[in-house]
This record gives structure tokens, sequence and C-alpha cells, in this order.
């Protein structure tokens, strides 16, 4: 099906009603990778059955399909099948146990290092290694390389969820992956079929309006219906047997308190660790860049 072959209303609007509850956008054309788009969901709960043959290669085919800066390429990805290494991840995760169940779990690293092996062997001094942009530009990368893989995922019938959470102690995951100096996993993610009761619903997402702004930003857009999507998340919330608090609650708590990072505050001094000196200009800052550090020194503990 192409963009030029009508869908049935009903689909379209039965998506955007799940997306969006009370606050439904009119949109335009409409097909099925829409569809796919608009039904994603986080899944905590797999089965043990296995992704058919190939299906990593064509997830990372489909990554390496997204955009990248300049072409730099600068990510890598290491599927991590040993159950003792599931395991502490996922301790690491405050206990997901869906790292451990799922049958495909990848670790998707911001990778400044093979970048830096090739400069090392040309004899040539990337100077642009610690700086802001080109960490920012590993980052991105890495982000668009994974998402293409989750549609991908979820358009052959696979489930997702990502694990951010394997930032809260980059330097212990590091070590067990094994990373050079200059990588760092951004976050992880589980693919696999969904367990029985595990499907869960479209959450909704905040209004068009809330988000969506013409010309100029507008700080003051729709506040009166955040209020109602504050409703349709209390609602969503009881429906899953979550506490029934509602979004704007939910965002307070959850960027209020310090704690809630778990650990995640003291990253910059990880990255630091992990070989990511990042600067920005400074009126008499050092703009030569750092010592390579040896991989003993990242992976060392303390």
């Amino acid at each position: 099906m192409d963009s030029l072959t009508p869908t049935p209303a009903p689909t379209r609007d039965a998506a955007l009603a799940a997306r969006y509850a009370s606050a439904r956008p009119v949109v335009g054309p409409w097909n099925e990778t829409l569809e796919v788009l608009l039904s994603h969901r986080s899944v905590r709960g797999y089965r043990p059955d296995p992704v058919p043959a190939g299906t990593l290669e064509t997830l990372i085919a489909a990554a390496q399909s997204a955009a990248t800066s300049s072409n730099i390429q600068a990510w890598s990805a290491v599927v991590v099948s040993d159950p003792a290494t599931r395991r502490e991840l996922a301790t690491i995760a405050g206990g997901q146990k869906h790292i451990e169940q799922c049958p495909l779990f990848i670790a998707w690293v911001a990778d400044l290092a093979r970048n830096e092996r090739i400069g090392t062997g040309a004899t040539t001094t990337l100077e642009t290694l610690p700086w802001l942009e080109t960490f920012l530009v590993a980052a991105v990368d890495t982000a668009l390389a994974a998402q293409n893989a989750v549609v991908a995922a979820e358009s052959l019938g696979l489930s997702t969820v990502y694990i951010g959470a394997m930032r809260n102690d980059p330097l212990r995951v590091a070590e067990l992956l094994g990373l050079p100096p200059r990588a760092f996993v951004a976050f992880g993610l589980c693919v696999g079929y969904a367990a029985p009761g595990a499907e869960g619903e479209v959450k909704p997402r905040l209004p068009q309006e809330a988000v969506l702004h013409h010309e100029r930003y507008d700080a003051d857009a729709a506040p009166a219906r955040l209020s109602t999507y504050d409703s349709d998340m209390a609602a969503f919330n009881r429906r899953q047997r979550l506490p029934a608090a509602s979004w704007t609650a939910r965002m307070l708590d959850r960027m209020g308190p310090l704690k809630s990072m778990n650990g995640r505050e003291r990253l910059r001094a990880a990255l630091a660790r992990l070989g990511f000196d990042i600067r920005w200009p400074a009126r008499g800052s050092d703009r030569q860049p750092p010592p390579t550090m040896s991989r003993s020194s990242v992976c060392r503990s303390g």
C-alpha cells in the first residue's frame, strides 16, 4: 500500500483516537506506515520465542538507513545474549526483568571511538572530538538509528521498549560490554513478541496545540487542553492499573526531585571517565584535544 491508496477512515480514526484520546487532530494523507507509527506502545513482558532468522540484520539495515550527520555514522550496536550479563544490566536498570526475558536485547552506543581509530591510523588528529557538538552528533545519530530499528521491528509484528536506565551506571555498562574509550551506551532496546496480557495500550500524547508552533514559539499555547490531557492520562493509568496520576503530576514527580534521576545526575562525570571530554568555546579555553585514554582507565571502577 502506498500513500496514494486510501485507507478506510475507521482505521485512521481509531489510530488517532488511541494516540490523542479526546484531543484528536484532523490529519490528511494516510498509509500503513503511519498506522504502524501511531500504534507504537512500550511492551515490558515478552514470550521466549526467538525472533525469525535474519531479523537482527534487517533491523540494523533499517537503522543504517537513518539520517546521519555528514555520513559520520557515529554509532554502534551491541547485541547482548549472555544471561549473566543481561541479569546485571537488569539490575543496573532497577530490576527491569524484560531485559532478561526478551529474545533480542540491543545496546545502542554513541560511538566516536571508531572514527578516532581511523584518525589514528591516518596519523590525523581529530580536533573536533572533544567538543560538545561532536558528542551531540553521536547521540543524535544513535537515537535516529535506533528509532528506525523500532519502526522496522513493529512493522514486522514485534514489540519493543527502550531502556534509558542503562545510563544509571554507564561506567559499569561500558565495562560489561567491553567498550573502548569514547563509546557510551545511550540506551538499550528490548525486541520480541509481547507476552499475553503485556501488549499494553497506546498511550495518549499531548494535544498537538501544546507541541506544534507556527513561526514563533508560543509559551501560552492551549493551557486549557493540558487539563483535558491530564484527565485522559488519569483514565489511561486507571485502565492500566497504574496510580491514577495526571500527566502534570507525573512530570513534576519525574523532573522535580533530583533523586528521580537514579544516579544519572552524575552522567557528565561518567562521560568524562569514558573519554568524552566535552568542551564548548570559552574565553581563554584550551582548544587542544585531550590525550587518548587507555581502555583500562575507562573500565576502572571507583
